[in-house]
């Protein structure tokens, strides 16, 4: 099967050769920012008067095939620079490289002038992918949050997209769970993005140059999960001149610094940590002993003009000391660290102008350790990810592109536990092979159609073979309305155990647990009106099969491989660890969006119904998974209260406002309880609840106000943002999860709530 696979990468790699040949008059280049070289993502390219354009990719490059010759006007728009329009003279058989350097407007509420004749922002929308949003660090930055500005946190205010609770920055796309997503820094995956008690995430945003998440419907590039794809990438560095900036908070400090390489590239870098394990851990007893740090560090260099090197790394660690009986003399207790490392070098290579490829050599490792030592248990996880992967695109013509790639995953994944009387040791080094084929047909202006092939082959202790059709569909309507459908199968064979508040434990698919699968059908309605405004409905439907929750007795089924030295059984497979369901998602949502004006944000809706089937459990019926919201209503704002648009000379004061409220999660009430016995000489009796039916009745509602308000100041070389945030203002006492107290022959229901009110202030300076 491995030489098919060898000749299946040879058969995609072929047309590298074949589409040597280039097309005449072709128009291509980069996209940069004059002031410090970043290339640009998203900005739209287009030859007035005419409906031949396109738009850059995630390396800021840009391709428009087949253009007539004589004189023409290219227009180059992206929001919050100013348009640039350059007038051509093209001969029949020439090909243009035009590389753009775009410049900022000098108003940061500037609106982009719309041309009659152009394809502006309309064309935006009509160009991006169902299902997608896209952010920029600034929009993550004006949403106020627990500490500090989180990628994880700012993306659970769209529709569509759960946290758990106040605790977790985990994403619950669409029904599914947090392990269905797909992380890409840099292109490299991240197999545990959140840090305890879900205040920040992975992801640094200082450090974060475009964010992309697909929460549905996408295409043959990616997969690997059965729910989204959340695509980072982190800033090249400035290649103009040094650049800095530093913020510091109640409950972190972070500084981002940038500079050029020469002439030939430029490098940045970023490092945060928090601090309460400083300062408040000492002065209260029962808050634990806590920090994290993470470091990014990411260089670019320009090779020649066809040839460009990107390489990145990052660093991060949790770690947690966590002492039970702080004023006993004989502590207990339990340590627990774990974290993330990430590297990767990637190769950006322009065979000629209409064939653009990205090649990757990436490392992704994740590991944790759990230490209980006064109950001898010790406790390690390890996820190793070495992967060579290649992407290519081909513009054949104005009607047609391709993209095609392969990626080989090398995988060794480890879970190792010691406890009294035995202790587990599972190994296993599985091996996953992709490849992709997918085209990108425009029979008309009107019509956009997309289809797409992706192959895996998962060798584990068993093989599995999969086929992935995907397909998607825009039609433009009007200028100003699209429609949108796609659909598409997706295959998972890593596996999350989520646990409480500590880091989750990997798994993959092998002869007892199958590989996962979803199928998608969306479809997307889309306008712009009143110019500066964006409006989509989306409704989906997803279904899920050999989904996977742990086995609460599975220490009843589990049988030993054999016994060591010391006479105590050993646990090398995951046989019975898993009980195996189906399940289903359902819904619609609705978001309107305005990026542009002294008021800025976002409303967004959404209705969900998901639902689970395991085997024996439940006695066989289906139930709301914990995650499950049936509606939530989110508002984000953030106004500039200086009124009309101002240069940050003469300062300018913001508020930033984020609003939810969703109905209640489900959980499990007790249906009876019993006395299973009494402590000697009291009358303390201990009891045993018996539950109903899983998830079958909600908590009450869930309600949050933020605020922030932010003073933004420019000198000659530094910029000074104070900022203060209040988290939960009204002070709302959302339910977490409840307590059953046996007292006096009554059974007690005791709440336990989320976050309270949290203000916070803190300090960002750039220079």
């Amino acid at each position: 099967m491995k030489i098919n696979t060898v000749s299946l990468y040879l058969f995609l790699l072929f047309p590298v050769w074949i589409f040597s040949q280039t097309t005449p008059i072709t128009i291509s280049g980069f996209i940069y920012e004059e002031s410090n070289g970043e290339a640009i993502i998203g900005a739209n390219v287009y030859i007035e008067g005419s409906p031949i354009g396109s738009s850059t990719n995630h390396s800021g490059y840009y391709v428009i095939p087949e253009v007539p010759a004589g004189n023409h006007v290219i227009i180059i728009e992206y929001l919050g620079y100013k348009t640039q329009r350059r007038n051509l003279n093209l001969s029949l058989g020439e090909n243009l490289k035009l590389n753009i350097v775009m410049i900022e407007s000098v108003f940061e509420t500037e609106a982009i002038e719309v041309v009659a004749d152009s394809i502006p922002t309309i064309e935006k929308l009509y160009r991006k992918p169902i299902s997608e949003i896209s952010l920029t660090p600034k929009q993550i930055n004006q949403i106020p949050q627990v500490a500090e500005a989180d990628l994880l946190r700012s993306l659970q205010t769209l529709p569509g997209i759960l946290p758990l609770s106040d605790f977790s920055s985990a994403l619950y796309v669409r029904g599914g769970t947090s392990d269905q997503n797909l992380y890409l820094l840099d292109g490299t995956d991240v197999y545990n993005p959140e840090h305890a008690f879900g205040l920040f995430s992975t992801f640094n945003t200082d450090a974060i140059k475009q964010v992309d998440l697909s929460k549905g419907g996408f295409g043959a590039e990616f997969g690997g999960r059965l729910s989204s794809v959340l695509n980072i990438t982190n800033l090249d560095g400035n290649r103009e001149e040094f650049e800095g900036e530093a913020s510091i908070s109640l409950l972190s400090a972070k500084t981002t610094l940038q500079m050029p390489l020469g002439k030939i590239g430029s490098i940045s870098g970023s490092v945060r940590r928090t601090y309460f394990d400083q300062t408040i851990a000492k002065m209260v007893d029962d808050i634990p002993n806590y920090y994290f740090y993470d470091a990014n560090v990411k260089a670019f260099l320009d090779l020649d003009a066809n040839n460009k090197l990107t390489l990145s790394f990052y660093g991060g660690r949790d770690v947690l000391d966590v002492v039970f009986n702080s004023d006993s003399p004989d502590k207990v207790g339990f340590s627990y660290d774990w974290g993330n490392k990430t590297g990767s070098v990637r190769w950006t290579k322009v065979f000629n102008p209409t064939l653009f490829s990205n090649f990757w050599v990436t490392v992704s490792r994740f590991s944790s350790y759990f230490d209980l030592d006064e109950f001898n248990i010790y406790e390690e996880n390890t996820v190793t990810d070495i992967t060579f992967k290649g992407n290519l695109e081909y513009h054949i013509s104005n009607h047609f592109a391709a993209k095609f790639g392969f990626e080989q995953k090398n995988l060794h994944l480890k879970y190792q536990q010691e406890f009294p009387g035995g202790e587990v040791d599972v190994t296993s080094d599985p091996n996953h092979y992709i490849a992709y084929i997918q085209g990108n047909w425009h029979p008309t202006s009107r019509w956009d159609i997309e289809t797409g092939l992706r192959l895996n082959y998962f060798d584990s202790d068993t093989s599995f073979n999969n086929f992935a059709p995907r397909f998607s569909a825009k039609y433009r309507l009007t200028e100003k309305i699209n429609l949108k459908a796609a659909a598409g199968i997706y295959y998972q064979y890593l596996h999350r155990i989520p646990r409480f508040i500590v880091s989750d434990i990997w798994t993959l698919s092998n002869k007892y647990q199958n590989q996962s699968s979803s199928y998608h059908y969306i479809l997307g309605y889309q306008q712009e009106f009143a110019k500066d405004y964006e409006f989509e409905i989306e409704t989906y439907y997803k279904d899920y099969k050999n989904i996977y929750a742990f086995n609460q007795t599975f220490n009843t089924e589990l049988e030993p491989a054999y016994f060591n030295g010391n006479d105590e059984p050993v646990y090398t497979e995951t046989k019975s660890l898993f009980n195996r369901g189906d399940g289903h998602s359902i819904g619609f949502e609705l978001l309107l969006r305005k990026d542009v004006g002294n008021l800025t944000g976002w409303v967004g809706y959404s209705y969900s119904n998901t639902s689970y089937n395991f085997d024996g459990i439940n006695q066989g019926r289906s139930y709301a998974p914990r995650h499950d919201r049936t509606s939530t209503l989110n508002l984000v704002s953030s106004i500039n209260l200086s009124g009309q648009p101002q240069d940050y000379y003469q300062g300018t004061w913001h508020l930033g406002m984020n609003f939810v409220y969703s109905t209640g999660q489900p959980f499990t009430e007790p249906g009876s309880g019993y006395i299973t016995g009494s402590a000697p000489g009291a009358p303390i009796r201990y009891v045993e609840y018996a539950p109903t039916s899983i998830n079958n009745i909600r908590f009450p509602y869930y309600g949050r106000l933020d605020l922030s308000i932010t003073y933004k100041k420019k000198y000659s070389y530094m910029t000074i943002e104070p900022y203060i945030q209040v988290f939960n203002v009204g002070n709302r006492k959302n339910v977490w999860f409840v307590n059953y107290e046996y007292e006096n022959g009554i059974p007690e229901v005791e709440e336990q709530y989320m976050l309270p009110l949290l203000p916070t202030l803190g300090i960002k300076m750039k220079f």
